[in-house]
């Protein structure tokens, strides 16, 4: 990875890894953390910082429909679970002194902005963080289609998820294959061919297709954030051509 800064970032933190040691929920030692981190994310560097939040935590509308709730009402439910996440993350923000803004692909003007793609930027270019939240705003599709969507929609230069307990992409899913192989660097096109799980395949095919580069690390790991705002060895990069 080149060593020039980032200017525009889109870090997508799933509903899970706002659990922290928990099983539901939010932990409050988790928000704080990650509050932190991005406060000194833009102290040290001035890089613009959008989120889109997961809801995992709380709901997850592909269980409920498996339990037989219509999906399309069932994920309606998973945008709402985002934006009380989104929510939690806002005040935690302007706690540590970040002036922020959540936006809503679903209206529900009470306690956040409509999604407008210019007046987020807007906010972005005045310093101050975007968190995106309900997703798209269209049932069946993820909260990672959701960041793929706004990252390439705001400009972002790079995609990075932060995953619980998750630290990059593998050949196979370390937890029953003591034999997979963690990827430092992958290109879009060998991940797909391989099938490696890096994000659904419509969130994948976006990034791709629009040459965004991600980076898929653990959030626990010390200075997760920073350390991959910064360029560190962290997670796997996946890149298309040249690297990020």
């Amino acid at each position: 990875m080149s060593t020039s800064k980032y200017r525009r970032i889109l870090l997508k933190l799933s509903g899970e890894a706002l659990m922290g040691k928990g099983q539901f929920g939010i932990d409050g030692d988790t928000l704080r953390m990650v509050a932190q981190q991005i406060k000194a994310v833009k102290d040290e560097s001035g890089v613009e910082v959008a989120i889109v939040v997961g809801g995992g935590n709380i709901w997850r509308g592909s269980d409920a429909a498996a339990t037989g709730m219509d999906r399309a009402a069932a994920d309606y439910a998973g945008m709402l679970a985002t934006v009380i996440n989104a929510l939690a993350l806002q005040d935690a923000l302007e706690k540590k002194g970040l002036v922020s803004r959540t936006q809503s692909a679903i209206p529900i003007q009470s306690v956040a902005e409509p999604y407008i793609r210019l007046r987020a930027i807007r906010h972005l270019e005045k310093g101050r963080v975007v968190i995106f939240a309900a997703g798209t705003g269209n049932p069946y599709m993820t909260t990672d289609t959701a960041a793929a969507l706004r990252a390439i929609e705001i400009k972002a230069e790079v995609l990075l998820m932060a995953k619980n307990k998750v630290d990059g992409v593998y050949s196979a899913d370390p937890q029953r294959d003591p034999t997979a192989k963690k990827f430092d660097r992958i290109d879009h096109r060998q991940a797909l061919n391989m099938g490696l799980q890096v994000m659904d395949a419509t969130a994948f095919s976006l990034c791709m297709e629009n040459n965004l580069p991600i980076v898929v690390f653990d959030l626990n790991a010390p200075n997760s954030i920073q350390r991959a705002v910064a360029k560190e060895a962290i997670g796997t990069l996946v890149f298309t051509g040249v690297e990020a």
